[in-house]
């Protein structure tokens, strides 16, 4: 019994990461209807700046990542400006376009950069303490801190889309690109700036990605299709419902491989796919024209 209470536990905290996955991605659809198909391939970006950040000053991961995500921020300004705004407008393909080509550029590019070889974030101790709740049932303390940061960044976003001036030019262009620019409201900047927030929650997704996993320049692709899944799962625009999204992933692969260990991947593709028969617009899906 406390084995399957154990393997519940471990896939709601597997959940949180998946979460912190989607969230910018989430972020960036429900703002502007954007399918970034290199958001997986900028989270793999995002740990390959942080480690580089911790190995040129020799600071640890999370003072790394406090260097690193102004940066981000930058970088995700600067390229929905310069590149992904000129193509937003234009309907679906452009976007979808530019955004598997950038996938590819910066898989080459980090290839280039930092070679084929597996790379992790060393956090030290806290990789393997755990807080105890029973006798035989313990859990880890990273993926504790994992999922505590997942719903602190929706619980964050949530705040900064509903109670704060940005957020509200936010929901305009969301609701209504057109009229926004009618009230005054730069939607290329609002874009820009949502972008640059991704990107933020985006570094956050790669700090604990590179601490708990090994990473390359090749396993973009794989988190973007977590991402999507949860973002689908959830509703799209919703940002608890990516957080449900995630821990319903989680729990599908921790089952499914407490059951056999090569359904572990199987099983959150399954869950995916009957939650769209079921809900093919997701379990809390946000108005969408």
């Amino acid at each position: 019994m406390l084995s399957w209470v154990d393997t519940i536990l471990q896939g709601a905290l597997l959940g949180g990461l998946y979460a912190l996955f989607a969230a910018g991605l989430s972020l960036i659809f429900g703002i502007m209807r954007l399918v970034n198909l290199a958001h997986g391939d900028l989270i793999v970006l995002a740990a390959f700046a942080i480690l580089s950040a911790m190995t040129a000053l020799g600071v640890g991961p999370v003072l790394a990542f406090l260097i690193a995500a102004p940066i981000l921020f930058c970088i995700g300004y600067a390229l929905q400006h310069f590149v992904l705004n000129r193509t937003l407008g234009r309907g679906v393909l452009p976007p979808l376009l530019v955004t598997f080509g950038l996938s590819i550029i910066l898989q080459n590019a980090l290839l280039e950069g930092f070679s084929a070889d597996s790379r992790r974030l060393s956090a030290g101790t806290i990789e393997t303490a755990s807080l105890a709740l029973l006798n035989d049932l313990a859990i880890g303390l990273m993926p504790l801190l994992t999922f505590a940061s997942a719903v602190a960044v929706i619980l964050a976003l949530n705040l900064l889309f509903y109670r704060t001036a940005v957020g509200r030019a936010f929901r305009a262009t969301s609701d209504d690109s057109e009229i926004a620019q009618l009230m005054g409201i730069d939607n290329r900047r609002i874009y820009s700036l949502a972008m640059g927030v991704a990107m933020v929650v985006v570094a956050i997704a790669a700090l604990y990605l590179g601490i708990r996993a090994n990473f390359d320049p090749t396993i973009g692709p794989a988190r973007l299709l977590y991402a999507f899944e949860a973002v689908i799962i959830g509703g799209l625009g919703s940002f608890w419902g990516t957080l449900v999204g995630g821990i319903i992933i989680g729990l599908a692969q921790t089952i499914g491989a407490k059951i056999n260990p090569e359904w572990q991947i199987l099983a959150g593709h399954i869950a995916f796919f009957i939650v769209l028969v079921i809900h093919p617009r997701g379990l809390f899906p946000r108005a969408i024209d």
